[in-house]
């Protein structure tokens, strides 16, 4: 299931490009040098994977408790649900109800610091930004740590979203390059194209928890295959007479 964290990241950072675009416009790189500033871009990157990462294996846990429990699959299919209904529910319903308000602190922190860092030019700031980054609510991240969490595994959680990280580096990284290099008209169709896909990959993850026994998509569960070998083992007349 990388490859869905991998395009999670390509594609949704269209969407991050509007959401933390202005952060990565505003980088106090060093214009002048273009060795520093492929350095400086490199640290911000490795802040931002490096958050995730510990977002990854957060939530990876979670998924690991469940996993004890023999729910993998159920799961799986529960998490390709939740994120349809997230999908289908009208964004001003979570405007109304303002799901992030718990954290709203801690988020109001974290912009703080993360304004403070943009004033400095120092070679931490940028891992710095970077890391602050990666903590700020955005709705795609929200998707790929329901995927993390599906992974059943928190070391797997943690990959699953630092493939997501990898994924936003070529569009977050022509940001910096670029600046504001998406048009109005470019964004919607992005924003429209989003949902879809995110249809899709909810729709591989249900596919997963079913066990269909198709390769890579739909796996059979190993527990399935292990005791239907034991029941067609045949029993010889041999060792019944040994025993």
């Amino acid at each position: 299931m990388l490859i869905t964290a991998l395009l999670f990241g390509l594609l949704g950072s269209f969407h991050c490009v509007g959401m933390c675009g202005p952060i990565a416009f505003l980088l106090p790189v060093n214009r002048s040098n273009n060795f520093k500033k492929v350095g400086q871009i490199f640290l911000y990157h490795f802040g931002r994977i490096f958050s995730y990462s510990i977002l990854g294996l957060t939530f990876g846990l979670v998924g690991t408790s469940l996993n004890l429990f023999g729910m993998q699959q159920q799961l799986s299919i529960g998490i390709g649900i939740l994120m349809l209904v997230v999908v289908l529910i009208p964004q001003k319903t979570f405007n109304k109800y303002n799901f992030s308000r718990p954290v709203f602190k801690l988020i109001s922190k974290v912009k703080t610091a993360l304004g403070k860092e943009l004033k400095k030019k120092t070679p931490d700031t940028f891992l710095t930004i970077g890391f602050l980054n990666g903590f700020l609510p955005c709705g795609l991240v929200y998707m790929a740590i329901f995927g993390a969490i599906a992974s059943g595994n928190a070391l797997h959680g943690s990959l699953y979203m630092a493939v997501f990280g990898l994924g936003t580096i070529p569009l977050m990284t022509s940001a910096v390059y670029l600046g504001n290099f998406l048009n109005v008209q470019v964004r919607k169709r992005i924003r429209k194209a989003i949902p879809v896909f995110v249809v899709v990959i909810a729709c591989l993850f249900i596919l997963r928890g079913l066990g269909l026994g198709i390769p890579y998509v739909s796996p059979t569960p190993v527990s399935k295959t292990v005791n239907a070998e034991i029941d067609c083992q045949p029993i010889s007349n041999n060792n019944i007479f040994n025993q």
